[in-house]
């Protein structure tokens, strides 16, 4: 049985597994939240312990012989990952871009070729066209969402496929785990930014991916107060990365870590209530005159509304709209008028936020939303008549505005 917000068997069980992760083992120390570790050398009792230490890599160990390679805090918050998402091992990073940027690199090479969907997150795609192509790998976006599409652009060289599902801003859905197979008959490694649904509503590994990859600091860290990011691997995938990671140096703060850690115990029950809200919120946006289109994978009408049921267990607090042509002064009137809304990047805090921003090259709006401003829209976990009320008076405003 499956809800629309991801109450499944499996989903109750992940929910209960939130409470315990990270917890019971050596670097928990057996606290129940597992305690804040800073620090740079690690004293050895021997002779024999350093230089065992010394030979390990630094993917064999969490920690080795110094900060950089992490503490019990970051092996707490890795540990948890990835035993949620089901992987061999997790990496944490400085911040969500880090996190896409440093995988990327772990598995392209000079004279590779990389395939990148055209909707991903648009600092990866800039990455992606200054720093990958100045490092000679060919890099190519394709709008296509069907795994024959995707297959017909792999080419000898293709060292990755790269995805994120549902796309950055309008929300497309790719057929994740055909494209994965396709890629896989290959050998081509498939990475997968899965911020969005977190691993309660979309597990890549088990429809496989090779890395996926989330911004803790939207859902896991859940309160606007942290930045992090986190890959979690198969073993394969695993050798690469944490290689790749050492040798740039990446590492993150004890203390934003210790905020993932905490805000991972209630993401379940926060994801619920940001899903809610922002189904509510679009079918509301739906009836509005002023919208041409919605986008968001949970309304009947989104055109991947099906792919989106077969592959995710429910929506989360984030998807835009588009308004039909309008002036400045009315979408200044519209946004002036917020009252609950905040302005504002970033997602996944407990804070609604509203931003107007420019489609992507090869989003799939419809011909009525050509011309239109799109604004993204997080739902956050006030009272959803609060932010309905908060919507339509900003509605009247942008009404009551001369064009």
């Amino acid at each position: 049985m499956m809800s629309l917000h991801g109450a499944s068997d499996r989903g109750d069980l992940r929910e209960t597994q939130l409470t315990r992760l990270g917890r019971g083992q050596d670097h928990s120390l057996l606290y129940v939240n597992p305690p804040v570790v800073r620090g740079t050398t690690v004293l050895a009792d021997s002779l024999a312990q350093w230089r065992q230490r010394a030979s390990l890599r630094a993917s064999d160990k969490p920690q080795a012989n110094y900060g950089r390679f992490g503490t019990p805090t970051t092996a707490a918050f890795e540990s948890a990952v990835a035993e949620l998402d089901g992987a061999y091992r997790a990496l944490c990073f400085p911040s969500g871009l880090a996190a896409c940027t440093h995988a990327l690199l772990a598995v392209c090479r000079p004279g590779g070729h990389v395939l990148i969907s055209e909707f991903a997150y648009w600092p990866l795609r800039e990455f992606a066209e200054q720093t990958l192509r100045s490092l000679g790998i060919e890099v190519e976006f394709f709008p296509e969402l069907d795994a024959e599409g995707v297959a017909a652009r792999f080419l000898p060289n293709t060292c990755a496929v790269y995805l994120e599902a549902p796309g950055s801003i309008t929300f497309e859905i790719c057929d994740v785990d055909h494209i994965a197979e396709q890629a896989h008959r290959r050998g081509i490694p498939v990475l997968m930014d899965n911020t969005w649904a977190t691993s309660l509503l979309f597990q890549p590994l088990a429809h496989g991916v090779d890395i996926a990859i989330q911004s803790a600091s939207k859902y896991i860290g859940g309160h606007s107060d942290c930045i992090l990011g986190v890959a979690s691997c198969n073993q394969d995938a695993w050798e690469l990365l944490a290689g790749s990671v050492t040798r740039f140096g990446q590492t993150a703060s004890p203390d934003d870590l210790y905020q993932g850690l905490r805000g991972l115990r209630t993401l379940g029950v926060r994801l619920r209530e940001h899903g809610t809200s922002a189904l509510a919120l679009a079918r509301w946006l739906e009836s509005q005159d002023e919208v041409a289109v919605v986008c968001s994978p949970g309304l009947e009408s989104h055109p991947g509304h099906e792919q989106f049921k077969r592959l995710f267990g429910g929506v989360s607090g984030l998807f835009s709209f588009v308004f039909k042509p309008l002036s400045e002064p009315q979408l200044a009137a519209f946004f002036d008028t917020l009252r609950v809304f905040g302005i504002g990047l970033s997602w996944g805090g407990y804070e609604s936020l509203m931003v107007p921003l420019t489609a992507r090259p090869g989003s799939r709006l419809p011909e009525a939303a050509v011309g239109g401003q799109l604004v993204r829209v997080h739902a956050g976990l006030e009272h959803v008549e609060d932010l309905i009320n908060d919507m339509e008076r900003a509605f009247t405003a942008l009404r009551e505005t001369r064009a």
